[in-house]
């Protein structure tokens, strides 16, 4: 299938609207039992209600681990950053061109400025395996 054929699909009609924000303070431990605790793979990283980065399942594996930080790390020091946005009109085939060319699984989801979602690749390959 191309891309094409996905470009009625719409980014608002498959993303995910349950969002956790967090300071950049917040510890990679604290990020590392939300994720566990709110089943999710991202969260969104806030400073003074602006969204600033992004921290995700794999950050903290890649960032964390590999290296060998500590558990207090902030997740200002670890998160993927600036936050990498696609309006929540756009379609899935769009959000798929982004990720791909940025070689990111998760997008921040806009409307009038202000993030109210997250859509990832999984998000994507299952509306396509429907």
């Amino acid at each position: 299938m191309s891309s094409g054929d996905f470009s009625s699909i719409l980014v608002t009609n498959i993303m995910s609207t349950s969002l956790i924000s967090v300071s950049p303070a917040t510890t990679a431990l604290q990020i590392a039992k939300m994720m566990e605790q709110g089943e999710i793979g991202a969260i969104i990283v806030k400073e003074n209600e602006i969204p600033v980065g992004i921290i995700t399942d794999r950050d903290f594996a890649i960032k964390i681990a590999a290296n060998n930080l500590s558990f207090d790390t902030p997740v200002e020091k670890i998160m993927s950053s600036p936050l990498i946005t696609i309006n929540h009109s756009e379609s899935i085939s769009s959000a798929a061109k982004i990720m791909s060319s940025k070689k990111i699984r998760k997008l921040a989801v806009s409307e009038n400025d202000k993030i109210i979602g997250i859509i990832t690749s999984t998000d994507i390959v299952n509306q396509i395996a429907k």
